[in-house]
């Protein structure tokens, strides 16, 4: 017996293992851990569904996938817990169980992807093209079911600016998740006869091309614009310290004397504030007279423009509808002239709006996990103009996870992503989150300004790269000074969406007909040996 027998036939190879091993060897390829030869698990996974229980072999691919799913959202999602301990005497007890929900939750779509896969069949090398497709696709379910929840998709594996992150650019992150997963899970066939050698050697070329792609996109220099300065603030405010009323004006102070701070050069025309900076409603703490007006007007010099997120409420006292919102303000002579709302359209699932609200209310899930009345809906994204020759993109928090979200517009300068990721603490999360955003600016070939309350803030340029010294880390108070960086030519997938994605997805269908014809052929000859 050689010792490949061996290893094959040992028992550690059955079970539950494997497919846990192979989530989290993929898990671990993503920035910030940027293990990428963990990109063979999808490899390991690729084997374990071709090896599935011969009794029940759908019922046991779907257990394979579904268990790699689990290690592999259970690493990416774990910090999820954090946001529980902000008030951790009303809902510290629910961590455990949402971080089990959540990774359980999205490992069924991995487990649909591998009973799909195994359906289809498991012949020949062409079958990596299947598992791609069928994988690739339940991840852009993945990404539309209710709001969607497209977090640590495998083709953002790669760190964002790094050359096979570009191309993004043709082909979108759905599309980079196809090729992703056909490159990796390539060398499961290497031993298949002429076939598997064909397959790894195409999977070899295939990332060749992605790194030789990259490193001709970026040694392009991008056009320079007309000079825009920025300042992005960041004054690192906890979570917790929010809900504390005594320390409302502390908060205020932070970023009023960090937007007050004396400039180097010229000041900034845009100061751009985070997500939920300010732990008030922006009707009231930017009413007319208030305290607070006053010392936001006494921070800014005439001419200015401010960006800050917050929550505002429209209608009736007895019935307000809240929204998630930016708000534009130019400062004046003596006062801020509002110009411009932005209102969040995708909107977190159970963070921001309660799915199936009147039945989960009804059986008192409402109340027992201490949930609000949450936010409206805003419009689709779409620009907002900060003056003649100034149009930007908003998307607040979740909604930079989105590909294709914002409508495209040739002359947006740049993408605004204000967040408020002090909700996960100093967590793999945010750094995770500015990974997955920056992939925004590769797919549109626009600058990114991204303002967080604790980290990470930074100026992220057309490809993705975050630019030298331009950004502040977790658990840094401070401004990043910068201008905003050049912007590129219109993308085939800004121009296309995801229709590189669908050609993708055919081609892995042609492979399965490929694979069933070869079933058919094998079934039809055996029958004619029989006879």
């Amino acid at each position: 017996m050689t010792v490949w027998t061996r290893l094959r036939d040992h028992r550690l190879w059955s079970g539950p293992w494997p497919a846990l091993a192979a989530g989290l060897a993929a898990a671990l390829a993503h920035p910030p851990f940027g293990v990428l030869p963990g990109l063979l698990g999808y490899a390991l996974l690729l084997r374990q569904l071709d090896g599935a229980s011969p009794e029940r072999p759908l019922r046991s691919a779907f257990w394979r996938g579904w268990l790699a799913g689990v290690a592999y959202f259970g690493l990416g999602t774990w910090w999820i817990a954090e946001a529980f301990m902000v008030d951790a005497a009303n809902q510290g007890w629910m961590a455990p169980f949402a971080v089990a929900a959540m990774a359980g939750g999205l490992a069924l779509f991995w487990g649909a992807a591998g009973l799909a896969y195994r359906a289809i069949g498991r012949k020949g090398p062409w079958r990596v093209l299947v598992f791609a497709g069928t994988f690739a696709a339940l991840e852009w379910t993945r990404g539309h079911i209710l709001t969607g929840f497209p977090w640590n998709l495998p083709g953002e594996t790669w760190r964002a600016g790094s050359w096979p992150s570009q191309a993004a650019a043709l082909v979108g992150a759905y599309g980079l998740t196809w090729i992703t997963l056909a490159i990796a899970a390539a060398p499961a066939v290497w031993r298949e006869g002429r076939g598997g050698r064909i397959a790894l050697g195409a999977a070899a070329a295939g990332l060749v091309a992605l790194h030789g792609y990259g490193a001709a996109v970026e040694s392009r220099p991008l056009p320079e614009g007309s000079p825009v300065t920025v300042r992005l603030v960041q004054a690192d405010i906890q979570q917790d310290a929010k809900w504390d009323a005594t320390r409302f004006a502390r908060i205020v102070q932070s970023y009023v004397s960090l937007t007050a701070k004396p400039y180097a050069g010229k000041p900034a025309d845009l100061v751009i504030w985070p997500e939920g900076a300010l732990p008030a409603a922006v009707n009231d703490y930017l009413a007319p007279g208030t305290w607070v007006r006053e010392a936001i007007v006494d921070s800014l010099k005439p001419g200015q423009i401010l960006l800050i997120g917050g929550y505002r409420y429209e209608g009736p006292v007895q019935a307000p509808v809240y929204y998630n919102s930016l708000i534009a303000l130019r400062r004046t002579a003596t006062d801020l002239e509002p110009i411009g709302v932005y209102d969040k359209h995708r909107l977190v699932p159970f963070g921001e709006y309660l799915p199936a609200e009147k039945l989960l209310t009804a059986i008192g899930f409402k109340s027992l996990a201490h949930l609000g009345d949450g936010f409206a809906t805003g419009p689709r994204p779409a620009p907002l103009r900060l003056s003649p020759d100034l149009l930007v993109q908003p998307l607040i928090c979740y909604e930079s996870l989105f590909p294709g979200l914002a409508r495209r517009d040739p002359e947006v300068r740049a993408l605004i992503n204000v967040s408020n990721d002090a909700w996960f603490g100093v967590t793999s999360g945010p750094l995770q989150h500015l990974n997955l955003a920056s992939y925004r600016a590769i797919e549109s070939a626009r600058p990114i300004l991204r303002a967080t309350p604790t980290g990470v803030t930074a100026v992220i340029d057309a490809r993705g790269r975050i630019r030298p010294g331009a950004s502040l880390s977790l658990g840094q108070s401070g401004v990043v000074d910068a201008s905003i960086p050049a912007k590129g030519e219109v993308t085939p997938f800004d121009h296309l969406r995801n229709g590189a994605f669908w050609v993708l997805l055919l081609i892995s269908m042609v492979a399965s007909a490929r694979v069933w014809s070869g079933k058919t052929s094998s079934s039809i000859a055996r029958l004619k040996e029989l006879g």
